[in-house]
């Protein structure tokens, strides 16, 4: 018998639920106490990702204190490039660090073929988590964008201004089209192996998507999300595919018209009202309380959780979550007090 769906995916196919679904980007992480645990257990982050049994008890630890609607799995957007070849490190205070693609000799170094091979314990984990979830709670994969894991593998790691990979796709472009090639087959092979394992949906981040021009937006971000999006919807046409465009302003209307695409996560700088009018009337939403928000807590976090709650709760369509990650000093009963609210609140909304 087909199982009923979860709040959070009839959210997203734009039916009406009985209250607005909840869940957090970077959710699973560092500002849970029980996550600082489990992480002494493993010599470096990389191993912790790729270890079964830990990444699914991080998954499910968020939902489990906080009742959330869906578990986004344990991993993180560099497992791409290391698979592939390239040295990934994740330094203390200072994130991701990378051996930098500089030339198209770099790209062919790397082993870009049967990456799935190499990411079978990330499909362990969607495959334990979706056994070890109620049914009502959804199974979140992910991964990143061409443009965001190219711009970490041409910087050598995380940047300001990410002048180096601006540079590099003007200077370079015939060696960011083979990178790009190689990251958008890869990428949609890691979506659909998730979704083969027990994802109910998948997002795909593109954090840096804000640093583009408008003239190379379209050919860097929106076109090879949508042909990512469209490879995976020819095998899973009924799996919601949610996108993240980080900072692309009035530039998220370039996904709306995309019938592979079923919603985008908003970042705290696009306008709740504008959202409401041109993209949530069109495609399902997602977002996007300033994180800043839930670190301070109080009285000024309910008042913007109202504001947002009240703009987009008049129409089907609204998943309620950050305009970014969970930032690592956020008390955790800030969070609590942040699902008890909103939980509340569209029960008031419906009486």
């Amino acid at each position: 018998m087909k199982k009923k769906p979860s709040r959070l995916i009839s959210a997203i196919k734009k039916e009406p639920v009985d209250q607005i679904p909840i869940w957090l980007m970077r959710q699973a992480g560092r500002y849970l106490p029980e996550y600082r645990v489990l992480r002494s257990k493993s010599r470096n982050f990389l191993d912790l990702c790729y270890n079964v049994d830990l990444a699914t008890e991080i998954t499910m630890q968020p939902v489990k204190r906080f009742d959330l609607d869906a578990a986004i799995i344990f991993s993180d957007i560099l497992i791409i490039p290391f698979a592939a070849g390239s040295e990934v490190k994740f330094l203390p205070e200072k994130g991701p660090v990378l051996s930098k693609i500089m030339s198209v000799k770099d790209v062919e170094r790397l082993n870009f073929h049967n990456l799935s091979d190499r990411l079978q314990p990330v499909y362990q984990i969607v495959k334990q988590t979706r056994k070890d979830l109620s049914n009502e709670k959804a199974v979140i994969g992910f991964c990143g964008a061409p443009w965001t894991i190219a711009s970490y593998m041409i910087e050598g790691g995380s940047s300001r201004d990410f002048s180096v990979i601006r540079r590099f796709a003007l200077e370079n472009p015939k060696t960011l089209k083979i990178l790009f090639e190689e990251l958008e087959r890869c990428l949609a092979n890691h979506l659909v192996a998730q979704i083969a394992a027990g994802a109910d949906a998948v997002q795909i981040f593109d954090s840096w998507a804000g640093v583009l021009s408008d003239s190379n937006f379209k050919k860097l971000s929106a076109d090879p999300i949508r042909r990512i999006c469209r490879t995976v919807k020819q095998v899973y046409p009924d799996v919601p595919i949610i996108v993240f465009p980080r900072l692309a302003g009035i530039r998220y209307e370039q996904f709306v018209s995309s019938k592979y695409i079923d919603a985008l996560s908003l970042d705290q700088t696009i306008p709740c009202r504008w959202a409401a009018k041109q993209l949530q009337s069109k495609i399902a939403i997602q977002g996007n309380l300033d994180p800043i928000f839930l670190l301070s807590g109080g009285s000024n976090m309910l008042v913007e959780v109202e504001r947002i709650c009240d703009t987009f709760s008049n129409q089907n369509g609204f998943v309620f979550n950050l305009g970014h990650g969970v930032i690592k000093e956020t008390p955790p009963e800030n969070v609590q007090i942040l699902c008890d609210f909103i939980r509340e609140k569209f029960q008031r909304i419906n009486k």
